[in-house]
């Protein structure tokens, strides 16, 4: 927990020559107990919102906190402003975010999968990633009025009771885990229900177009990117305005987002049956991962410009 005893206790123990907060959680206790003890702190990937408490009347308390960090890696430019408007003006870089060199890397590495492959047979097909039961729904009339497409969803939970109501919402349907011990491949199986964890970063690559679960959960979309650096057009439910690159792709016409069944329905025909859209939004959606990359070798650079861990590098040995 974050008080003042758990904070310098950890710290003592660890004995950090460099810490790096990402994004989001601020620990007031151990941010100050740093910053007593001089040890560098970066905050990366940072996204501010006019709504957060940095921002209110009463922020003097919040403000403190932003002044532990020695120096701060924002996503873009609105977060900067919104720091100068609070008089935080020094060490800030509009960096990006280090989650798009991340998808390039996995994609870079990507591996093929046989069982989905045999699954797809060059089919068109929609990769569902993350989904939640009101996804699924929607999903699930959709197929049922599209009998030639295939669907891969994996859901966001995998436990027993909820993979057994997606497998009554989809008649046509088998457990990739079941469908991996086939000797024999049956020809009738529509949907394909990823009953693991672990899988999915990989299986936007073979989507014709991908939906992205969450969207109809007030906290939002789920990982938008993993999908996006495969060049795929994207799908997802109303709530995503806190996702810079969802904003991003939706401006761009890589992404869409839908309210109800009849607007899914209108989308995927029009990308199903209009190649020249498709192609559209899939380059915009590879070309927006690749434009906006750089972050970490920009973090890097830094901490390697500033040495910041060349006494820690001095003590480590080979074996190290």
């Amino acid at each position: 927990m974050d008080n003042k005893k758990n904070a310098l206790k950890f710290i003592k123990e660890i004995n950090p020559a460099l810490v790096i907060w990402v994004k989001y959680e601020y620990w007031f206790h151990y941010l100050n107990e740093l910053k007593k003890q001089s040890i560098p702190v970066l905050l990366v990937s940072a996204i501010f919102r006019e709504s957060q408490q940095f921002f209110k009347s009463n922020n003097k308390f919040w403000k403190k906190i932003l002044f532990c960090f020695d120096h701060i890696f924002v996503q873009d430019t609105a977060s900067k402003q919104l720091l100068n408007s609070i008089e935080v003006n020094e060490n800030i870089t509009i960096s990006g975010d280090t989650r798009f060199d991340r998808v390039l890397e996995i994609a870079a590495i990507k591996t093929a999968i046989d069982e989905i492959e045999k699954f797809v047979e060059k089919q068109q097909v929609l990769v569902a990633g993350s989904t939640w039961e009101q996804d699924e729904k929607l999903l699930a009339k959709y197929m049922m009025q599209h009998e030639t497409k295939k669907l891969i969803v994996a859901p966001h939970e995998i436990n027993p009771a909820h993979l057994k109501n997606i497998k009554q919402l989809f008649p046509s349907s088998i457990f990739y885990s079941e469908w991996t011990r086939l000797k024999v491949k049956p020809n009738n199986i529509q949907v394909l229900i990823i009953d693991n964890v672990g899988m999915l970063a990989q299986l936007y690559q073979y989507a014709s177009i991908c939906y992205i679960g969450g969207g109809f959960n007030k906290s939002g979309i789920h990982n938008i990117l993993e999908a996006a650096v495969y060049g795929k057009a994207i799908i997802f439910g109303p709530h995503y305005q806190k996702f810079g690159e969802a904003v991003g792709l939706i401006q761009k016409g890589g992404a869409f987002s839908i309210q109800n069944e009849i607007e899914l329905k209108s989308i995927l025909d029009t990308l199903f049956d209009d190649s020249t859209k498709l192609d559209k939004a899939e380059n915009v959606a590879k070309n927006f991962v690749i434009e906006k990359s750089g972050a970490t070798k920009m973090i890097i650079d830094y901490v390697s410009g500033k040495r910041l861990l060349t006494n820690a590098s001095n003590c480590l040995t080979d074996s190290d």
